[in-house]
């Protein structure tokens, strides 16, 4: 029963992970169509990148026993698909320092990885060490990237405005970080659990701070076309440079 509730709550964390995944394309969309990277920082796409690469693997059955977190490997390589592109993208359109700067961030990412890798795989010879070893790398790369929303908030309290922190995005930051916290519960994983649970606590925040600060704006919450005209996940996350999503 336990197994079947948890699978439930999985895919629906999927299908909420892989939107919040996807709200950069509007971002994108506009880099395409100016060809020009303008102000935006890659760097929490390259932490996104690392973070979608370390819990699918936390989650591939070497390291999980057997396919016990299914969901959580196929949002996440999702995930990758979608921050390759954009990357990608970025590497294309940058100017040529920012293209070496970015080139070396994603070689230092990748060989981060492989040791990762080889590390779980030849040094740890049982499930529960190899959850231990990835898990705890996986909490601090989520946690590092729970620092971008608090920057946000800090940004509409100094300047009385919620014109970087748009509601929907908050709320879906909620819901993902809520479902994924109910998942790790229900499969008993401490390393699913504490980083969800802190990205429960910032998401509320921001709905707190939102609602407080729209008041004082008398502005409606923020639609889709909204987050592309501001751009506000590229501007929280880079002034932080950064961040770094989900699970």
């Amino acid at each position: 029963m336990v197994t079947s509730v948890r699978f439930i709550v999985g895919i629906i964390g999927s299908v909420v992970c892989v939107l919040l995944y996807a709200v950069p394309v509007l971002t994108f969309k506009r880099v395409v169509k100016e060809a020009s990277v303008g102000d935006f920082s890659c760097v929490p796409y390259i932490l996104a990148l690392f973070s979608a690469f370390t819990w699918g693997w936390y989650g591939f059955p070497i390291v999980s026993d057997g396919w016990e977190n299914l969901s959580l490997f196929g949002t996440c390589a999702v995930g990758v698909l979608f921050e390759t592109s954009f990357v990608i993208v970025y590497i294309w359109f940058a100017p040529r320092d920012k293209k070496k700067f970015v080139v070396l961030m994603v070689s230092l990412v990748v060989g981060m990885l492989c040791v990762i890798v080889s590390l779980s795989s030849f040094i740890f010879h049982t499930h529960h060490k190899r959850k231990v070893f990835v898990g705890s790398i996986g909490i601090v790369t989520s946690m590092s990237m729970y620092c971008g929303p608090l920057v946000a908030v800090k940004q509409v309290i100094r300047t009385k405005s919620v014109e970087f922190m748009p509601f929907y995005l908050s709320l879906f930051s909620l819901l993902t970080s809520f479902t994924w916290t109910l998942y790790g519960i229900l499969g008993r994983d401490p390393y699913l659990t504490a980083p969800n649970g802190a990205g429960c606590l910032t998401g509320i925040l921001q709905l707190v701070v939102y609602c407080i600060y729209s008041r004082c704006n008398n502005k409606p919450p923020k639609t889709v076309n909204d987050i592309e005209l501001v751009n506000d996940l590229d501007i929280a996350t880079s002034r932080q440079d950064t961040n770094g999503c989900k699970p």
